[in-house]
């Protein structure tokens, strides 16, 4: 396996590898289905390839390949554990990249002590100073186990895009902790299998996604961003433990055969002490918002991408927390604090949290900052606006309310280089862009919903069918263009498309993508993908603010329609 080194900053590129397949599956895909018995009695989920712990299935319904453990597997001890695509995103990149994963651990090596700090008094009960023997030991003692280093990567990840971490942090960053946790045994198991794996098959896998490796074209960028059989890991292998690397070794022999190297922690063997663990767990928890003071961002705030989508920016100190000077995309939820920013070009569209951002500072309604708002007053929704905002997100108007003419005017003196589209259009660098004001996705009224938007598409296209179109909105229009995955707890399965004339719509012009903000899916998901909707091929991009997503750069997926 080689490939070209990616120099590139590791965090980068994460996760733009979500394409989905296409519907055709290759031969050595089906082929490989027709090999499982089990795959004759499942519908959906179809077995692609396992070993004794892992397998990859292929959904029938979406077109798409998922790795997953197996039920005996367990990942880890540690209760409410949520880092597993974060640290098998640092596995991949470990083996793509080891000296990137060691330079990106250096680079937060002030925010890693904070947490060996807080793990050592869980452990010992001794306050002991981040520049102690104690913490320098343990320090030194991640860089001295691959799997604990990769571990902590991929913790480092979540914690810049998911804000400060809590809960067992001894399990986590201490190496006496970890090695109780089964995560290492889980990792070794993880690292042989997705070895077999892209040396059987034409794909590629980046920690999450799994993708068709012609998918990607001729994008060698794009390539390397995923382990494919082309990739060279020798470097990662010379630095693994000896009985992982024999594994792994093992794995690029023979590939169908299944590895055990390491011990992994097995529900089967463990399942009572695992119980018991859970059951008397005590979180050591303190709120991301109030650990957040303690820790220092290492990452830039300057945004190149020459045209940048993000949301759900949810600004609470007055500025906007980036700087980009190209062409953004803003899709709603930009400020919590009356943010204010003369220089950010772009389009900005109306989310929920614009909605009471915008309103006068002062509880003194006599004050003639509300004149503007006074017609307003005696709906029930504004009321609630006013008074519990969570209670009014459901109850407001459709997007071509005067209401929120009112908002865009507030926001256009804030944000006088941003094109504030209520429900209006702007042409940019030959890609007409459309924002459509729907700052929540209003499903009991569907088809109000539904209509307003046909109504404002078949006003704002025209007559120019040629041009290529972008939709832009803070919550998705329907499920068909959304980001938001079947498995979430915010999908509502009845929020489709059911105006069929809005399908007509998008068959007779062109088209090519559609943007929305709301669900606040992290970038570690993924940030765009392609699907079918009427009858042709559309990307959906999804780009939250996080501190090393300060936006998603769209023209990647432009040059492909130019």
């Amino acid at each position: 396996m080689k490939s070209k080194k990616n120099e590139k900053d590791l965090m980068v590129s994460r996760q733009d590898l979500s394409l989905p397949m296409k519907t055709a599956l290759p031969q050595a895909l089906a082929e490989r289905i027709e090999l499982y018995p089990e795959n004759k009695r499942r519908p959906v989920n179809k077995t692609v390839f396992k070993n004794n712990y892992f397998q990859l299935t292929y959904n029938t319904r979406n077109h798409s390949m998922a790795i997953s453990s197996k039920g005996d597997l367990v990942y880890s001890a540690i209760p409410y554990d949520t880092a597993r695509n974060y640290i098998q995103r640092a596995a991949i990149q470990y083996l793509l990249h080891p000296e990137e994963i060691r330079r990106y651990i250096e680079l937060h090596q002030t925010t890693v002590e904070k947490y060996l700090t807080l793990s050592i008094f869980q452990v010992t009960g001794n306050r002991v100073d981040e520049q102690s023997f104690e913490v320098k030991q343990a320090y030194n003692a991640i860089m001295q186990n691959p799997l604990l280093e990769i571990q902590v990567a991929g913790r480092l990840m979540q914690h810049d895009e998911t804000g400060p971490l809590s809960a067992n942090l001894a399990g986590k960053f201490l190496f006496s902790e970890n090695v109780k946790t089964g995560i290492a045994g889980y990792l070794s198991e993880y690292l042989n299998f997705v070895v077999q794996l892209a040396n059987s098959l034409p794909l590629m896998i980046d920690g999450k996604e799994v993708q068709l490796l012609e998918s990607a074209g001729q994008d060698q960028q794009l390539i390397e961003q995923g382990l494919t059989i082309h990739s060279d890991i020798d470097s990662a292998l010379s630095l693994l433990p000896q009985e992982v690397k024999s594994g792994i070794e093992n794995a690029l022999v023979a590939a169908d055969s299944a590895i055990v190297n390491t011990q992994p922690l097995l529900r089967s063997e463990y399942g009572e002490e695992l119980s018991r663990l859970r059951e008397n767990y005590i979180a050591h928890s303190v709120h991301p918002d109030e650990a957040e003071k303690y820790f220092k961002n290492v990452h830039s705030a300057e945004n190149r991408n020459l045209i940048n989508v993000v949301s759900d920016i949810h600004a609470k100190d007055g500025k906007l927390p980036f700087l980009n000077r190209h062409f953004n995309i803003l899709a709603g939820d930009v400020s919590d604090s009356h943010v204010r920013d003369e220089e950010i070009a772009g389009v900005y569209v109306i989310g929920g949290h614009e909605l009471v951002d915008i309103l006068p500072e002062t509880t003194d309604r006599s004050d003639e900052q509300w004149d503007k708002w006074r017609p307003f007053f005696n709906y029930e929704w504004f009321k609630e606006l006013l008074q519990d905002p969570d209670e009014a997100w459901y109850l407001l108007p459709t997007g071509d309310h005067p209401f929120y003419e009112v908002v865009k005017t507030e926001l256009a003196a804030r944000f006088p280089k941003m094109n504030l589209l209520n429900n209006g259009s702007l042409i940019h660098e030959g890609i007409r862009y459309i924002g459509l004001t729907i700052p929540v996705a209003l499903v009991k009224r569907k088809k109000v919903q539904q209509q307003f938007i046909l109504k404002s598409l078949e006003k704002l296209l025209g007559e120019d069918t040629e041009i290529p179109t972008v939709i832009v909105s803070h919550a998705p229009l329907f499920n068909e263009l959304s980001l938001l995955p079947e498995t979430s707890e915010a999908y509502n399965k009845d929020y489709i498309c059911e105006e069929p004339k809005i399908e007509k719509l998008f068959e007779k012009y062109t088209i090519i993508g559609a943007i929305h903000g709301h669900h606040h899916i992290p970038a570690s998901s993924r940030r765009f993908k392609k699907t079918e909707f009427s009858g042709k091929r559309l990307f959906v991009v999804c780009s939250i603010y996080s501190k090393v997503n300060t936006g998603f750069e769209l023209m990647s997926l432009l040059q492909e329609v130019k």
